[in-house]
């Protein structure tokens, strides 16, 4: 079995290239991470996600516990066969959705107890809860359970729940390790939290270093703050984390978050934003933004980027598209999607290869000319 690994294999600045090394096979960093949230990422099949580049996707403990069963999926031979995909998993530890999503909860120091969303059944979702749904799905990269505050709240509150995820780092540390995790090859990231708080990011940064995780995320952020005050919380939170270790800003974002995040020091993100634009006809590609809907593209014979190796961006015209998005078919979600994840992965090749070379400065100023633009209408 692989152990679990992190190569940090060049920097630009605090910019960082590196290299993940999972049980499934390596994931080059800076890493877009497709949202498989039910086991399939939305409107795309497994080949496809991969053709893109993509080498982890990301899957959703809350939901999966749901339906169809951490157990089941174990049954039937773990995530990766369930939905065949032989490649890197990460798993979130399901307390955002649970917070977000479920009724009736009630958050103690044990964890949450919760009525599910789809048919009112009662659950408890604890750290070693959480844990144990993760290894039943068999994912490779695991998160702690955290409590995720929406900003903006007092001072207080983010307090409080920042030493609550803490605690409930020491436990699903715990947990995971009685489970033989690191022994699979899995990993285990803690969450870093404190709101927009510098000096509540730094003590649950500092706090969670001390403690053996293989890498860290970093949550509670793009839940409400501008996106000046999410980079501040990151370069704090970056300043403090292990150099040697991976860092993961969790659902975000836009290509410019992302760009703008690497030059602080993350090396993994997640969003739902190019699946979920794709089926409402906002494609993304490297000129910038694209609403499919508006009737200029009616009768423009022209793909969406003639030089992308994706068959969607290549091979479509924005007029057929634009028929398929006005008309509701399925085909059009599913083109959009496929382009806009492969627009995802160019991204993020193109920021690995200017960190490599020394680049990242001039490159960085190139995209934030593009993508801090709005959509083109």
């Amino acid at each position: 079995m692989t152990p679990f690994g992190f190569e940090l294999l060049a920097t630009d600045g605090a910019a960082r290239r590196g290299r993940l090394h999972t049980a499934h096979g390596t994931v080059e960093t800076p890493a877009f991470m497709p949202v498989g949230t039910q086991a399939t990422v939305k409107a795309m099949f497994p080949e496809d996600v991969a053709a893109t580049g993509a080498e982890v996707v990301l899957g959703n403990t809350y939901h999966l516990m749901l339906r169809p069963t951490a157990e089941r999926v174990a049954r039937l031979g773990g995530l990766h066969t369930f939905m065949r995909w032989p490649k890197t998993i990460l798993t979130d530890s399901g307390g955002f959705q649970v917070m977000s999503l479920a009724s009736l909860r009630k958050l103690t120091e044990e964890g949450v107890a919760f009525q599910s969303h789809i048919d009112g059944s009662r659950h408890m979702m604890s750290p070693e809860r959480s844990v144990e749904i993760q290894g039943l799905l068999g994912s490779d990269i695991q998160m702690q359970l955290d409590e995720c505050v929406r900003l903006p709240a007092e001072r207080a509150e983010i307090e409080r729940g920042m030493e609550l995820s803490l605690r409930w780092a020491e436990r699903s540390r715990t947990a995971f390790e009685g489970m033989g995790g690191p022994g699979k090859g899995q990993a285990l990231y803690g969450i870093v939290q404190g709101g927009d708080d510098t000096r509540l990011r730094i003590r649950s940064a500092e706090a969670l270093s001390a403690m053996p995780f293989e890498g860290y995320s970093i949550g509670g952020l793009a839940v409400g703050e501008p996106q000046a005050v999410m980079l501040a919380m990151l370069e704090v939170a970056c300043g403090v984390l292990p150099a040697d270790k991976p860092r993961y800003l969790m659902g975000v974002g836009t290509p410019h978050d992302i760009v703008e995040a690497v030059a602080r020091g993350v090396d993994q993100f997640d969003c739902v934003m190019p699946t979920r634009a794709g089926r409402h006809g906002l494609a993304y590609t490297r000129s910038g933004t694209i609403n499919l809907k508006n009737a200029r593209f009616a009768e423009d014979p022209t793909p969406l980027d003639p030089d992308s190796d994706c068959p969607a961006a290549r091979d479509y015209s924005k007029a057929y598209l634009h028929h398929l998005v006005k008309a509701g078919e399925a085909l059009g979600a599913m083109l959009i999607t496929w382009n806009n994840v492969a627009t995802y992965q160019a991204l993020m090749r193109t920021l690995r290869e200017a960190i490599a070379a020394g680049r990242f400065a001039e490159v960085r100023a190139e995209l934030g000319t593009i993508w801090a633009k709005p959509p083109r209408a």
